[in-house]
């Protein structure tokens, strides 16, 4: 369940992003029912993409770049996400999923649209309890 829980933010997040960013796009139909059907598996697997890459790749970033956190007060985090958008975005491309990140400042915005409905989708949907 907390697994479901995790994509669905996620999910939610990225179309966030790419509705509100001008760089942040899924390719495919506009409109419709036939954009929600082209742009539902690729939102899905984008949002697996970004969990693999967060997992895997961000924990060995921020580690290696513990002095510029520190000299910036953290806000290279916000640099080391949109690096995590960035290389989603290529991963993406190279498997020819439909999803585009087109620049590094449209990468800067993803990060923290991501951010931000992640804090907002996880309050509403409350804490995921283990039993």
């Amino acid at each position: 369940m907390r697994f479901l829980t995790w994509l669905l933010t996620t999910a939610i997040a990225l179309a966030t992003a790419s509705w509100v960013i001008d760089g942040i796009r899924f390719t495919g139909a506009g409109s419709g029912t036939e954009e929600l059907r082209e742009k539902l598996v690729p939102l899905i697997l984008v949002s697996l993409i970004l969990g693999v890459v967060t997992s895997f790749v961000k924990p060995v970033l921020t580690f290696l770049s513990i002095p510029f956190i520190i000299v910036t007060l953290g806000l290279f985090l916000l640099v080391i996400n949109a690096g995590m958008l960035m290389l989603t975005g290529w991963l993406a491309e190279k498997l020819d999923i439909g999803f585009e990140v087109t620049g590094f400042w449209p990468a800067v915005g993803g990060a923290i649209i991501i951010t931000l409905v992640t804090w907002i989708v996880d309050g509403l949907i409350g804490p995921d309890e283990k039993r």
